[in-house]
Protein backbone atom coordinates (compact mmCIF):
# COMPACT_ATOMS: atom_id res chain seq x y z
CA UNK A 1 0.00 0.00 0.00
CA UNK A 2 2.65 2.35 -0.42
CA UNK A 3 4.72 3.60 -3.53
CA UNK A 4 7.89 3.66 -2.79
CA UNK A 5 8.23 1.01 -5.27
CA UNK A 6 7.34 3.78 -7.86
CA UNK A 7 11.15 5.11 -7.40
CA UNK A 8 13.28 4.87 -9.80
CA UNK A 9 16.27 6.37 -7.07
CA UNK A 10 18.72 4.56 -5.71
CA UNK A 11 19.71 6.18 -3.01
CA UNK A 12 21.28 4.91 0.15
CA UNK A 13 21.93 5.53 3.19
CA UNK A 14 25.45 4.27 3.84
CA UNK A 15 27.48 2.02 6.63
CA UNK A 16 29.22 5.69 6.52
CA UNK A 17 26.36 7.77 6.97
CA UNK A 18 25.49 6.10 9.65
CA UNK A 19 29.31 6.36 11.62
CA UNK A 20 28.93 9.81 11.13
CA UNK A 21 26.12 9.58 13.46
CA UNK A 22 27.85 7.49 16.04
CA UNK A 23 28.36 9.94 18.82
CA UNK A 24 24.63 11.17 17.73
CA UNK A 25 23.20 7.47 18.79
CA UNK A 26 24.85 7.50 22.25
CA UNK A 27 23.71 11.30 22.88
CA UNK A 28 20.32 10.61 22.18
CA UNK A 29 19.94 7.16 23.64
CA UNK A 30 19.00 5.34 20.85
CA UNK A 31 18.17 1.77 21.96
CA UNK A 32 16.26 0.73 19.00
CA UNK A 33 16.08 0.89 14.83
CA UNK A 34 13.61 -0.39 12.55
CA UNK A 35 14.77 -0.98 9.14
CA UNK A 36 12.55 -0.37 6.62
CA UNK A 37 12.10 0.06 2.93
CA UNK A 38 10.90 -0.79 -0.12
CA UNK A 39 12.88 -3.52 0.82
CA UNK A 40 15.41 -2.95 3.38
CA UNK A 41 16.82 -6.63 2.30
CA UNK A 42 17.90 -4.99 -1.39
CA UNK A 43 20.09 -2.40 0.79
CA UNK A 44 23.95 -3.31 -0.97
CA UNK A 45 25.98 -3.53 2.40
CA UNK A 46 22.36 -3.60 4.98
CA UNK A 47 24.57 -6.10 7.05
CA UNK A 48 27.51 -3.20 7.51
CA UNK A 49 24.86 -1.24 9.23
CA UNK A 50 23.24 -3.77 11.89
CA UNK A 51 26.60 -4.61 12.80
CA UNK A 52 27.58 -0.38 13.64
CA UNK A 53 24.00 -0.69 15.29
CA UNK A 54 24.74 -4.04 17.10
CA UNK A 55 28.05 -3.04 18.39
CA UNK A 56 25.99 0.05 20.25
CA UNK A 57 24.30 -2.77 21.45
CA UNK A 58 20.87 -1.39 19.80
CA UNK A 59 18.37 -3.66 18.80
CA UNK A 60 17.21 -3.95 15.45
CA UNK A 61 14.18 -5.08 13.80
CA UNK A 62 13.45 -5.97 9.87
CA UNK A 63 10.52 -4.80 8.13
CA UNK A 64 10.11 -7.17 5.04
CA UNK A 65 8.32 -8.17 2.14
CA UNK A 66 9.85 -11.67 3.10
CA UNK A 67 11.05 -13.19 -0.61
CA UNK A 68 14.69 -12.21 0.33
CA UNK A 69 14.46 -14.08 3.64
CA UNK A 70 15.67 -17.50 2.61
CA UNK A 71 18.32 -15.92 0.57
CA UNK A 72 19.77 -13.62 3.47
CA UNK A 73 18.86 -16.36 6.15
CA UNK A 74 22.29 -16.68 7.88
CA UNK A 75 23.11 -12.87 8.03
CA UNK A 76 19.56 -11.62 9.31
CA UNK A 77 19.95 -14.62 11.98
CA UNK A 78 23.39 -13.29 12.96
CA UNK A 79 22.55 -9.53 12.59
CA UNK A 80 18.72 -8.95 12.97
CA UNK A 81 16.69 -9.76 16.49
CA UNK A 82 13.20 -9.77 14.63
CA UNK A 83 11.70 -9.47 11.64
CA UNK A 84 8.18 -8.50 10.96
CA UNK A 85 7.20 -9.62 7.28
CA UNK A 86 4.28 -8.22 4.84
CA UNK A 87 1.24 -10.84 4.53
CA UNK A 88 -1.75 -9.65 2.42
CA UNK A 89 -3.79 -12.50 2.73
CA UNK A 90 -3.65 -16.50 2.59
CA UNK A 91 -1.66 -17.82 -0.06
CA UNK A 92 -3.35 -17.33 -3.12
CA UNK A 93 -4.58 -13.39 -2.24
CA UNK A 94 -1.21 -13.06 -0.56
CA UNK A 95 0.47 -13.76 -4.25
CA UNK A 96 -2.27 -12.08 -6.10
CA UNK A 97 -1.78 -8.39 -4.53
CA UNK A 98 2.02 -8.62 -4.69
CA UNK A 99 2.22 -9.55 -8.23
CA UNK A 100 4.93 -11.87 -7.62
CA UNK A 101 3.73 -15.79 -8.34
CA UNK A 102 4.61 -18.02 -5.22
CA UNK A 103 5.07 -15.20 -3.09
CA UNK A 104 3.61 -16.47 0.19
CA UNK A 105 5.79 -20.16 -0.65
CA UNK A 106 9.25 -18.11 -1.05
CA UNK A 107 8.02 -16.25 2.80
CA UNK A 108 7.01 -19.51 4.21
CA UNK A 109 10.71 -20.57 2.84
CA UNK A 110 12.19 -17.94 4.15
CA UNK A 111 10.71 -18.18 7.87
CA UNK A 112 12.37 -22.26 7.47
CA UNK A 113 15.44 -21.02 6.37
CA UNK A 114 15.76 -18.48 9.39
CA UNK A 115 14.84 -20.95 12.33
CA UNK A 116 16.69 -23.26 10.73
CA UNK A 117 19.88 -21.07 11.33
CA UNK A 118 18.19 -20.12 14.28
CA UNK A 119 15.35 -21.83 16.34
CA UNK A 120 13.40 -19.27 18.47
CA UNK A 121 14.40 -16.36 16.25
CA UNK A 122 11.36 -13.98 16.33
CA UNK A 123 8.92 -13.75 13.20
CA UNK A 124 5.67 -11.77 13.02
CA UNK A 125 3.24 -10.36 10.02
CA UNK A 126 1.48 -7.55 9.62
CA UNK A 127 -1.29 -7.29 7.10
CA UNK A 128 -2.99 -4.28 5.59
CA UNK A 129 -6.43 -4.20 5.43
CA UNK A 130 -7.94 -3.20 2.28
CA UNK A 131 -10.32 -3.99 -0.49
CA UNK A 132 -8.81 -7.00 -1.86
CA UNK A 133 -8.11 -9.15 1.81
CA UNK A 134 -10.54 -7.36 3.89
CA UNK A 135 -12.72 -10.93 3.63
CA UNK A 136 -10.26 -12.67 4.38
CA UNK A 137 -8.45 -11.48 7.77
CA UNK A 138 -9.35 -15.02 9.47
CA UNK A 139 -7.75 -17.19 6.69
CA UNK A 140 -4.82 -14.49 6.76
CA UNK A 141 -4.46 -15.33 10.72
CA UNK A 142 -4.80 -19.14 9.96
CA UNK A 143 -2.20 -18.47 6.71
CA UNK A 144 0.34 -16.85 9.35
CA UNK A 145 0.03 -19.93 11.99
CA UNK A 146 0.53 -22.19 9.15
CA UNK A 147 3.70 -20.54 8.00
CA UNK A 148 5.26 -20.97 11.45
CA UNK A 149 4.88 -16.84 12.17
CA UNK A 150 4.89 -16.04 15.98
CA UNK A 151 1.88 -13.51 15.71
CA UNK A 152 0.38 -10.79 13.66
CA UNK A 153 -0.80 -7.60 13.86
CA UNK A 154 -3.54 -5.63 11.42
CA UNK A 155 -3.63 -2.30 10.21
CA UNK A 156 -5.75 -0.20 8.21
CA UNK A 157 -4.43 0.79 4.40
CA UNK A 158 -3.04 4.89 4.82
CA UNK A 159 -6.06 6.37 2.65
CA UNK A 160 -5.26 10.24 2.98
CA UNK A 161 -1.37 11.03 3.79
CA UNK A 162 1.49 12.06 1.63
CA UNK A 163 3.63 9.29 3.36
CA UNK A 164 5.79 6.45 1.38
CA UNK A 165 5.98 8.72 -1.92
CA UNK A 166 3.09 9.72 -2.39
CA UNK A 167 2.84 14.13 -2.58
CA UNK A 168 -0.37 15.10 -2.76
CA UNK A 169 -1.84 12.13 -1.53
CA UNK A 170 -3.79 9.42 -3.35
CA UNK A 171 -6.70 11.00 -6.15
CA UNK A 172 -10.15 9.72 -4.77
CA UNK A 173 -10.22 7.36 -6.99
CA UNK A 174 -7.36 5.21 -5.89
CA UNK A 175 -8.74 5.66 -2.58
CA UNK A 176 -11.95 4.43 -2.80
CA UNK A 177 -10.52 1.47 -5.02
CA UNK A 178 -8.66 0.47 -1.66
CA UNK A 179 -11.29 1.01 1.10
CA UNK A 180 -12.93 -2.43 1.67
CA UNK A 181 -16.72 -3.15 1.78
CA UNK A 182 -17.73 -2.15 5.68
CA UNK A 183 -19.69 -5.37 6.19
CA UNK A 184 -17.36 -7.89 4.98
CA UNK A 185 -14.80 -5.97 7.23
CA UNK A 186 -17.39 -6.02 9.87
CA UNK A 187 -17.83 -9.62 9.65
CA UNK A 188 -14.31 -10.41 10.06
CA UNK A 189 -13.53 -8.52 12.80
CA UNK A 190 -16.09 -10.72 14.78
CA UNK A 191 -14.77 -13.45 13.16
CA UNK A 192 -11.36 -12.73 14.41
CA UNK A 193 -12.59 -11.62 17.75
CA UNK A 194 -14.03 -15.27 18.05
CA UNK A 195 -11.26 -17.40 18.22
CA UNK A 196 -10.07 -15.69 21.57
CA UNK A 197 -6.66 -14.70 19.82
CA UNK A 198 -7.31 -10.97 19.97
CA UNK A 199 -4.32 -9.35 22.30
CA UNK A 200 -2.40 -12.73 21.95
CA UNK A 201 -1.78 -14.00 18.84
CA UNK A 202 -3.56 -11.27 17.08
CA UNK A 203 -1.69 -8.08 18.63
CA UNK A 204 -4.85 -5.92 18.64
CA UNK A 205 -7.48 -5.97 20.72
CA UNK A 206 -10.98 -6.27 19.78
CA UNK A 207 -11.32 -2.53 20.32
CA UNK A 208 -8.26 -2.10 18.30
CA UNK A 209 -9.34 -4.01 15.69
CA UNK A 210 -12.66 -1.87 15.52
CA UNK A 211 -10.79 1.48 14.85
CA UNK A 212 -9.97 -0.35 11.93
CA UNK A 213 -13.56 -0.37 11.05
CA UNK A 214 -14.04 3.26 12.31
CA UNK A 215 -10.99 4.27 10.13
CA UNK A 216 -12.43 3.55 6.85
CA UNK A 217 -16.08 5.01 8.09
CA UNK A 218 -14.54 7.73 8.33
CA UNK A 219 -14.67 8.49 12.18
CA UNK A 220 -11.40 9.43 12.43
CA UNK A 221 -9.64 9.43 16.22
CA UNK A 222 -6.04 9.77 17.10
CA UNK A 223 -4.43 6.87 18.73
CA UNK A 224 -2.40 7.17 21.89
CA UNK A 225 0.87 8.01 20.55
CA UNK A 226 3.58 10.11 21.70
CA UNK A 227 6.18 9.07 18.26
CA UNK A 228 7.47 12.63 17.63
CA UNK A 229 8.87 12.42 21.33
CA UNK A 230 10.65 9.01 21.29
CA UNK A 231 11.56 8.02 17.65
CA UNK A 232 12.66 9.62 14.55
CA UNK A 233 12.38 8.29 10.66
CA UNK A 234 15.45 8.90 9.04
CA UNK A 235 14.91 8.64 4.83
CA UNK A 236 17.77 7.80 2.57
CA UNK A 237 17.87 11.16 1.42
CA UNK A 238 19.06 11.75 5.15
CA UNK A 239 15.79 13.62 5.53
CA UNK A 240 14.09 13.37 9.18
CA UNK A 241 10.64 12.92 9.89
CA UNK A 242 8.97 12.96 13.37
CA UNK A 243 7.15 10.13 12.05
CA UNK A 244 6.52 8.26 8.70
CA UNK A 245 3.36 10.65 8.08
CA UNK A 246 4.42 13.94 9.13
CA UNK A 247 6.64 16.43 6.62
CA UNK A 248 10.08 16.41 7.16
CA UNK A 249 11.54 19.09 10.06
CA UNK A 250 15.07 18.60 9.11
CA UNK A 251 18.17 16.98 7.02
CA UNK A 252 21.52 15.35 8.06
CA UNK A 253 24.22 16.57 5.43
CA UNK A 254 27.81 17.76 5.58
CA UNK A 255 28.10 19.78 9.28
CA UNK A 256 24.63 18.64 10.16
CA UNK A 257 23.82 15.72 12.70
CA UNK A 258 21.34 13.52 13.98
CA UNK A 259 21.32 15.15 16.82
CA UNK A 260 21.46 18.85 15.32
CA UNK A 261 18.26 18.23 13.26
CA UNK A 262 16.38 16.93 16.19
CA UNK A 263 17.37 19.68 18.29
CA UNK A 264 17.01 22.33 16.40
CA UNK A 265 14.26 25.24 16.88
CA UNK A 266 12.15 23.54 13.99
CA UNK A 267 12.24 20.41 15.52
CA UNK A 268 11.29 21.73 19.22
CA UNK A 269 8.53 23.86 17.61
CA UNK A 270 6.96 21.17 15.86
CA UNK A 271 6.80 19.03 19.09
CA UNK A 272 5.54 21.72 20.99
CA UNK A 273 2.94 23.17 18.94
CA UNK A 274 1.76 19.25 18.40
CA UNK A 275 -1.76 18.14 20.04
CA UNK A 276 -1.98 14.36 18.84
CA UNK A 277 -5.72 14.65 19.35
CA UNK A 278 -6.48 17.30 17.28
CA UNK A 279 -3.98 17.06 14.59
CA UNK A 280 -5.51 15.71 11.25
CA UNK A 281 -2.44 13.64 10.24
CA UNK A 282 -2.80 12.65 13.69
CA UNK A 283 -6.47 11.74 13.39
CA UNK A 284 -6.22 9.90 10.67
CA UNK A 285 -3.00 8.12 11.07
CA UNK A 286 -3.40 4.09 10.87
CA UNK A 287 -0.72 3.15 13.28
CA UNK A 288 0.95 4.40 16.46
CA UNK A 289 4.00 4.09 18.64
CA UNK A 290 3.95 5.12 22.19
CA UNK A 291 6.87 4.21 24.82
CA UNK A 292 6.68 4.68 27.96
CA UNK A 293 8.87 7.33 29.11
CA UNK A 294 12.31 5.63 31.37
CA UNK A 295 12.93 7.68 34.57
Amino acid sequence: MCDIWKTTERTEFSAEDLLRQSADLEKLGVGWVVLSGGEALMHSDLFALCRILRERNIRISLLSSGLLLERHAPSIAEWIDDVIVSLDGPPAIHDEIRGVPSAFALLTRGVIALRMNKPRFPITARCTVQKRNCAHLLATAKAARAAGLDGISFLAADLSSEAFNRPGGWPVDRAVSVTPEISALEQQVEALEATGWCGDYVAESPQKLRRIIHHFQGHHVAPRCNAPWVSAVIEASGEVRPCFFHPPYGKIEPGRTLADVIESPEAIAFRQQLDVSTNDICRRCVCSLYREPAY
